[in-house]
């Protein structure tokens, strides 16, 4: 082993490259240029090599760089000892270089091959296209999905909501109901009484004018559990088929006198609507307490529009009175400030008001809501996006109900007295 490799280094035996091409210039420099310029090459490439794999760790197969890296390295050194050679009879190391050469080619080129059905199968850029357009595909699809979840969510809650307010209203319409019958027949015993004591007593009598005042107080306590009543969907109603349209025109002038110049009243009528079973006078009562809760919400002045139009098919299915595919809508919009959905939420209540002390009841929109469910429809309120309320009144356009018992009790004189649509106090 050790002959051999000293015959490998023996070089005076030997003579240089350069001979074999005669030392002619044109050759010998032909190839110092050539293997010149390849060497830099391939010393060149490594590192471009070694830089792309130490940049990019998650680089598959980096390992499989650093062997060509090698590979490519060794033959620029082979090159350039071809050049020395040329000169330099050292014949041996160049085999040396070679035979190190030839083992990191036949390694690369090896391991080229065992690898090559792993590389096969890594995804093409086509493939990775078609993955990225299905992935979005499928993000859009998710994205719809919880669109459409976060829809039927939302429209679960307001069910829920619409449920509870539903089932609210109810109950506060129960007791109301239970408390007005039952302060109404001890009114009924109060007023009974009182013009009792009135005939008994004669016309110059000093206590003539506090009994009187007794009974103008009874009479208005009378009012209110009337329109509590109202509000429970006890009240007596005479319903007869009706033409909105002609109550709401012959009614416009008394709200124009009601309230005042500084409100304009328009009106927006349409036309070839069906009847409707409603109580002509409970329908200017109510149309009237709007009115007065739009005055109130417009101090600067507004605009007052009464309109009416068809009951669209989504607004039929939630009547009092169960669906219905015909009927009308009436609505008071007003151009004031508007409510906020807290107080939209409660408006309809009884004795709910957002006006000062002794300024209201709060027992005008609960007896619209009242007359609305007892007619068989619905009152909901519209806030306005930019300010304003409308109050829609729903009404289906059926067969007249029964006229509702009195459960009650008549009320007393004095109530029935009042003119229609007098209000002692708006909402």
């Amino acid at each position: 082993m050790f002959e051999f490799l000293r015959k490998l280094w023996e070089v005076d035996s030997l003579a240089p490259h350069g001979i074999c091409l005669l030392w002619r210039p044109e050759l010998i420099w032909t190839h110092v240029v050539a293997d010149t310029l390849i060497a830099l090459a391939y010393f060149s490439i490594p590192g471009a090599l070694a830089t792309f794999v130490s940049r990019r760790p998650d680089i598959v197969f980096g390992w499989m760089f650093w062997s060509f890296a090698v590979f490519i390295t060794a033959c620029g050194a082979t090159h350039l000892f071809a050049i020395w050679t040329l000169w330099v009879p050292d014949y041996g190391v160049e085999a040396l270089v070679k035979a190190v050469t030839a083992l990191a080619s036949v390694a690369t080129a090896i391991a080229l091959w065992k690898l090559l059905p792993q590389a096969l199968a890594l995804p093409s850029p086509t493939q990775l296209r078609r993955a990225n357009e299905e992935l979005h595909a499928r993000i859009l699809e998710r994205d719809r999905a919880l669109a459409a979840l976060e829809q039927a969510t939302a429209e679960q809650r307001r069910t829920e909501a619409l449920l509870r307010q539903s089932q609210k209203m109810e109950a506060i319409g129960q007791l109301t109901g239970g408390v007005a019958h039952d302060f109404n027949n001890l009114l009924n015993v109060v007023l009974a009484n009182l013009e009792r004591v009135e005939r008994r007593l004669a016309p110059d009598s000093p206590l003539l004018s506090p009994v009187r005042d007794a009974m103008t107080g009874a009479e208005r306590a009378a009012a209110v559990t009337h329109k509590l009543l109202a509000f429970a969907r006890k009240q007596p109603l005479s319903p007869v088929m009706s033409d909105v349209n002609g109550l709401i025109g012959a009614f416009a002038e008394l709200l124009r006198g009601t309230i005042g110049s500084r409100i304009r009243l328009q009106t927006e009528l349409a036309l070839d609507l069906p009847q409707v079973p409603i109580d002509p006078n409970q329908f200017e009562n109510a149309i009237l307490n709007l009115a007065v809760n739009a005055r109130d919400a417009m101090p600067k002045g507004g605009v007052l529009t009464l309109a009416t139009r068809a009951l669209r098919p989504e607004e039929g299915t939630g009547l009092a009175g169960g669906p219905a595919e015909k009927g009308l809508v009436v609505e008071v919009r007003d151009t004031g400030a508007g409510m906020s959905p807290e107080v939209a939420a409660r408006a309809f209540e009884p004795f709910f008001t957002t006006k000062p002390l002794g300024r209201g009841t709060g027992l005008g929109l609960s007896q619209v809501f009242g007359f609305a469910q007892q007619s068989g429809g619905s009152a909901v309120i519209v806030i306005g996006p930019q300010g304003g309320t409308t109050v829609r009144l729903l009404f289906p356009a059926r067969a007249a109900p029964a006229p509702a018992a009195a459960q009650a009790g008549e009320p007393p004189s004095g109530s029935d007295a009042l003119p229609a649509g007098l209000s002692w106090a708006g909402a």
